[in-house]
């Protein structure tokens, strides 16, 4: 009978951002439940759109089933209200609406349900939504690995060749004990030598090498922000492969330049050229070492994008680029920067 009581759990929520108390809730409904119903509450104005938050939740719960739902018409105290839309919703009353709010026992009550209180007090996981909100990096133990990809601070060097990316990459990721995401057009490109005999000057590029090169370098940052210590450090990203596009066909590339606009980079680095060229048996652009440098200076700045340029001995780069990203962590957290580089739900 207690089975048949249970079959279906409903949890309601802005979720904005989930966190790991919003986590544990669900994971109690489904304890509870053969079936969970997971409301997402939307309004105008949210800085982080439901859909996103709904995907993440989908993500970290796939048993439960996620609805989204516009809210701006119901008052939050409006339990009657409310409980009229989820039953709209479900298509009828759930069994047991599981809540961790003041509001559980009215709600459950207009739905015609159970209420199973979850950790009211906060014991368990004492954090909130606002205060998720307000300081992100200063939750990041709360967060999934889903939200942690959108929250994560993105850095990411550019600049022409043999002018201390890499090195500068590890060392800010050494600095920061974070993750950095390698040049994938590097080993593309060693991949692309040994197809032509070993001789880099035989090679023929298309625009399809960049196109590729573009999304794999933007699936590997994606994978590493998830994993990184509130900072990843990038060396390149689709920007500047839109920028090598140029380089080496002569002209822009419709289909990099797709994927180039969707960049999540909040601050580009560039490093300078006066520093030795070194051969390493795939670099051919000695003597284009400062135009590339200018041409990234002016597309840079064009797009809007936030950078800063770094130069000096690789200690004072060092710490240069820390200083960058350090003030950068200071601000508040830019919501509308960060959605407009996510893709479209």
């Amino acid at each position: 009978m207690e089975a048949e009581a249970l079959s279906r759990a409903l949890v309601i929520g802005k979720f904005l951002p989930p966190h790991a108390g919003h986590h544990a809730l669900i994971r109690h409904a489904e304890s509870l439940a053969d079936a969970v119903v997971v409301v997402v509450c939307e309004k105008a104005g949210d800085v982080i759109p439901a859909r996103l938050r709904a995907a993440w939740l989908a993500e970290a719960h796939p048993r439960a089933e996620i609805i989204v739902t516009q809210s701006d018409d119901i008052r939050d105290d409006d339990s009657g209200a409310w409980a009229d839309r989820c039953r709209a919703l479900l298509g009828g009353s759930p069994d047991v609406a599981v809540t961790s709010e003041a509001y559980g026992e009215p709600f459950a009550r207009a739905l015609g349900c159970r209420h199973a209180a979850f950790d009211p007090d906060r014991q368990l996981h004492p954090v909130s939504g606002s205060a998720v909100l307000r300081d992100p990096w200063g939750h990041w133990e709360s967060l999934d690995p889903a939200a942690r990809g959108f929250f994560c601070l993105r850095v990411c060097l550019v600049g022409a060749e043999s002018t201390g990316k890499s090195t500068l990459s590890q060392d800010l990721a050494d600095a920061l004990q974070t993750r950095w995401t390698p040049e994938y057009g590097r080993e593309y490109t060693e991949i692309l030598v040994r197809r032509f005999g070993g001789d880099m000057e035989a090679v023929t590029w298309t625009s399809r090498d960049f196109a590729v090169i573009a999304r794999e370098q933007q699936r590997m940052e994606d994978a590493d922000a998830r994993a990184a210590n509130r900072v990843i450090i990038c060396d390149t990203d689709s920007f500047a492969t839109a920028i090598w596009h140029r380089r080496y066909m002569g002209k822009p590339s419709p289909a990099t330049e797709r994927i180039a606009r969707t960049t999540r980079i909040r601050q580009y680095l560039l490093t300078d050229v006066n520093t030795p060229f070194e051969q390493d048996g795939i670099r051919d652009g000695e003597a284009i070492r400062e135009w590339m440098h200018e041409e990234f200076k002016t597309e840079l700045a064009r797009r809007g994008r936030r950078w800063a340029e770094i130069s000096g001995p690789r200690d004072h780069r060092l710490a240069l680029a820390l200083d960058h990203i350090r003030h950068l962590q200071a601000q508040p957290f830019d919501y509308a920067q960060a959605v407009a580089g996510w893709p479209a739900l």
